[in-house]
């Protein structure tokens, strides 16, 4: 009976290994295209920075074996392999490091590249976020694709509730009519389909290019005269403040210039599509609360 019993077990155990090893994990990125897995994916490369901050948030930062320049978040990964920078991707150094899961950049990596890889039969994941509430979504299904499934849950509910904790907090507050400056020369901010736009309005602001063609559009500086925001928002290139900011200075008949409020966000912390767009909001509601304090003492006096 015992011999039987075993032979049972032996057979048992097979079929349900058998079963387990024909398991598929399948995704489907933010373009729609499904990525399917055998198995938890142990050798990635990601092709832009906010991408290899994603999987380290999910837990797969010791799967990560491949990045591009300036992926400087968290600090482990200025350690891990280059494989060139995110408009050009060095594809044979991509190959050389055998990964078994690429995770990219819709908009900003070549798509020559991309069909490049996928022709060479490597899942490929794209990211393309525009929503805010896509970003805890995306933490959820790198998880899945590296075998991080619960920690990456965790990671998403708090970034989901702490965008929803603001939502409730500033949302329906004054509005706040902001002007939101990625670079100065050439002269550059943002519409409504770009991601600081949806954190504007999460502060309870109005973004006042809100409506222009392009996401990154080009304007003049008679265009932001004629705006007159409540407050000009700058993030540049650097973690420190850029000098051009208070260039506005010199136009005093500026709203921002006259309530003093001309800030500044670290531009990791607001222009790229991670977890940390949690920070870059709390320090944009805390400056519009200010500026909405501004005003409201301006419109008493």
């Amino acid at each position: 009976m015992n011999h039987l019993l075993s032979a049972f077990l032996l057979a048992y155990l097979s079929i349900t290994q058998a079963i387990a090893s024909t398991v598929v994990i399948e995704v489907q990125d933010d373009r729609g295209h499904k990525v399917k897995l055998s198995q938890p994916a142990q050798r990635i490369v990601s092709l832009a920075p906010s991408t290899t901050e994603l999987l380290f948030s999910a837990g797969a930062g010791k799967q990560v074996v491949g990045v591009v320049s300036y992926s400087n978040f968290p600090e482990e990964a200025q350690r891990i392999t280059s494989v060139g920078s995110y408009n050009q991707v060095d594809l044979e150094s991509v190959l050389a490091l055998n990964p078994d899961l690429v995770v990219a950049w819709y908009s900003g990596n070549s798509p020559a590249a991309i069909e490049q890889l996928k022709r060479l039969g490597m899942p490929v994941y794209l990211t393309e976020t525009r929503y805010l509430e896509q970003l805890p979504v995306t933490v959820r299904k790198l998880g899945l694709l590296t075998g991080h499934a619960d920690s990456a849950e965790k990671i998403a509910e708090q970034l989901h509730q702490g965008l929803v904790t603001l939502k409730q907090q500033y949302s329906q507050q004054r509005p706040v009519r902001v002007f939101y400056q990625v670079w100065d020369e050439p002269l550059i901010t943002i519409n409504q389909e770009n991601l600081i736009s949806q954190v504007i309005e999460l502060c309870g602001g109005q973004n006042v290019f809100a409506d222009l063609n392009s996401i990154a559009p080009r304007i003049s500086v008679e265009a932001v005269l004629q705006a007159n925001p409540d407050v000009i928002i700058a993030s540049g290139m650097e973690e420190q403040r850029p000098e051009w900011l208070d260039a506005w200075q010199y136009w005093p008949s500026l709203n921002a210039v006259k309530q003093q409020q001309l800030h500044f966000i670290p531009p990791d912390l607001i222009q790229r599509q991670t977890p940390r767009v949690l920070q870059g909001a709390i320090l944009m509601c805390q400056q519009l609360a200010q500026t909405r304090q501004r005003l409201s003492k301006a419109s008493n006096e």
